[in-house]
């Protein structure tokens, strides 16, 4: 059965990794939930999607200039949420039980942060959700850096068009990263096109589609059987699944 994943928290139906929407997506009874992390200059490890704070919050500027106490009173777009830290999403997440993909950001200039790996992986741990984690990423590099930090924890990686084109195109991305990554993620419209190619290299188990919110493309992937499925709106898919579910 395919599992599905809560994309930044179900952004379509509460603010972007905020809290309020990791809490709510939880009575959803998602398989998992999907979130961004950044490093600050502060060393502190934050949740949000973009480099910079423009477009999610009601700050701006590069997130990495972002102190603690600024992030306590840094407010989600149209939200009584700020932003959170790891920590903080963490201690609502972890005694879930649900798994955890989370995603782990590259400064506004493009650049790795220094030894976040390291620090991410630590901090999952430290609330005991290693064994039911993915680490992610778009950067190999990165997800190198947490293979030889956190063997223990598993790894996926995502890829649209534009990125696996830059990494030699996508046959030749997807051998680089087969003993790399437990998951590979990859966009639906590439997927689709792809779909021959990438399931004579990779079983059904170890793909994700992502990120699909209509209700046709929603139960069309779920009836090829795709091993997961990401969702802004993760309440769709679970009913659609249950539905195609009742059916079989």
């Amino acid at each position: 059965m395919t599992r599905i994943t809560g994309h930044r928290g179900a952004r379509n139906l509460w603010p972007e990794n905020g809290l309020t929407g990791f809490r709510n997506v939880l009575a959803l009874d998602v398989d998992a939930v999907e979130f961004d992390v950044h490093l600050t200059d502060a060393g502190e490890l934050i949740v949000i999607h973009d480099a910079t704070l423009d477009r999610t919050t009601e700050g701006s500027g590069p997130v990495r200039f972002l102190t603690p106490e600024a992030r306590t009173r840094t407010n989600l777009t149209g939200s009584g949420d700020v932003v959170p830290s790891l920590a903080e999403v963490l201690e609502v997440l972890a005694p879930s039980g649900k798994d955890l993909h989370v995603e782990i950001k590259i400064d506004e200039s493009g650049r790795p942060y220094p030894h976040i790996a390291a620090k991410v992986a630590a901090e999952v741990a430290r609330f005991g959700a290693a064994a039911r984690s993915h680490l992610t990423s778009f950067d190999t590099g990165v997800l190198e850096d947490c293979r030889r930090e956190a063997p223990e924890i598993a790894r996926l990686v995502s890829v649209n068009r534009d990125w696996a084109e830059r990494q030699g195109g996508l046959s030749a991305f997807i051998d680089r990263v087969d003993n790399l990554v437990d998951i590979v993620a990859i966009q639906h419209e590439l997927l689709g096109a792809e779909w021959d190619l990438v399931t004579s290299k990779l079983s059904l188990s170890r793909l994700c589609v992502w990120t699909l919110n209509e209700e046709e493309l929603i139960r069309s992937w779920l009836e090829r059987g795709i091993g997961h499925l990401t969702s802004d709106r993760p309440d769709l898919a679970l009913r659609l699944r249950s539905e195609i579910s009742e059916i079989a």
